[in-house]
């Protein structure tokens, strides 16, 4: 069950990161809208939250778990991209978007794989 809850709200961060990244550079006027401004750290707060349950439920750090740090540097990586996207405008912001998606990409990879580079 918290698997299909950890799929379920990495597919809607995913989505919602790319519709946000897409209002800001041709609608940044819908963007100031409460739901928009709440809706991603909830959404963010319950995959960080399931993702960790997943871990303990799995008991992943009893073995081999440099792949579980891989995904949470990338992780850092991904939400300063993010960020970096989402303030800035121009070439700078789409960099910063491809930057996140690569991160986002490679989390995926090792989630997929339980290689990380650690």
């Amino acid at each position: 069950m918290i698997k299909h809850i950890h799929l379920l709200f990495i597919v809607l961060t995913i989505s919602s990161f790319i519709i946000r990244i897409l209002l800001a550079e041709f609608k940044p006027e819908i963007l100031s809208k409460k739901i928009l401004k709440i809706a991603p750290h909830i959404i963010d707060t319950i995959l960080l939250l399931s993702g960790i349950a997943l871990v303990f439920q799995g008991n992943w750090m009893a073995g081999e778990y440099g792949w579980i740090i891989s995904k949470f540097i990338m992780l850092i990586a991904y939400i300063g991209f993010g960020v970096m996207a989402m303030r800035s405008s121009g070439i700078k912001r789409w960099l910063a978007f491809a930057g996140a998606l690569g991160a986002f990409a490679y989390i995926l990879s090792v989630a997929i794989s339980k290689h990380g580079f650690i």
